[in-house]
């Protein structure tokens, strides 16, 4: 196996910061002093992937070779406005009402 140089690859604690901006991510000191090593690896065994030979490989979205059931539309009866509002006591103008879930 080939041995990893994380030499080539070593991330800085700005280069974290960076990442985590884009990522939307907020890390604490203990997080941003840790990272850098451990992408650092990642990034430098991608490295070593990249000298795999994949030339007469296909292309592979997945690997379970399962396909997604599917079934038709088709159109039954469900309960009608009243009898889906009648068990509550939150209704208003014939809708549930809930809490605010979304601010202004």
């Amino acid at each position: 196996m080939t041995k990893i140089n994380q030499q080539n690859t070593q991330l800085s604690i700005a280069d974290i910061k960076r990442i985590a901006k884009l990522a939307n991510l907020t890390l604490n000191d203990s997080e941003l002093a840790k990272f850098p090593q451990q992408l650092s690896a990642i990034l430098a065994y991608i490295e070593i992937l990249k000298e795999v030979e994949t030339k007469n490989i296909e292309p592979t979205s997945q690997v379970t070779l399962l396909e997604n059931a599917s079934r038709e539309d088709k159109v039954k009866e469900s309960l009608s406005q009243k009898e889906a509002l009648s068990d509550n006591q939150n209704i208003h103008k014939g809708l549930f009402k809930i809490k605010r879930i979304l601010d202004k």
